[in-house]
């Protein structure tokens, strides 16, 4: 049996509707979603109050991780290049 896929805005609203009180199990009976793909959207779309101003997804911290440690990884790489062709550089 194929899986049918949802789009980003339908998660979003079943995961709104078991924030405002409906249980997965209830989710699951209605909508005939499993209650493994409801658990992992509200993982995923619950907000996280960062700060004041800041609110974001389990989902967009994870992007925001991942963006992270590229950009990580390239200033590592630029730091060895810089090392590697202006070796008074790294004397200093």
């Amino acid at each position: 049996m194929v899986q049918p896929k949802y789009d980003e805005d339908y998660k979003k609203s079943i995961v709104s509707l078991h924030h405002n009180g409906k249980s997965a199990a209830q989710l699951h009976k209605e909508y005939g979603i499993s209650i493994s793909a409801i658990c992992k959207w509200v993982k995923a779309y619950s907000e996280v109050k960062i700060d004041d101003q800041t609110i974001m997804t389990a989902k967009q911290i994870k992007a925001s991780q991942k963006r992270n440690a590229e950009l990580e990884e390239e200033n590592l790489i630029l730091k060895k290049a810089i090392a590697i062709f202006t070796p008074q550089f790294s004397r200093e």
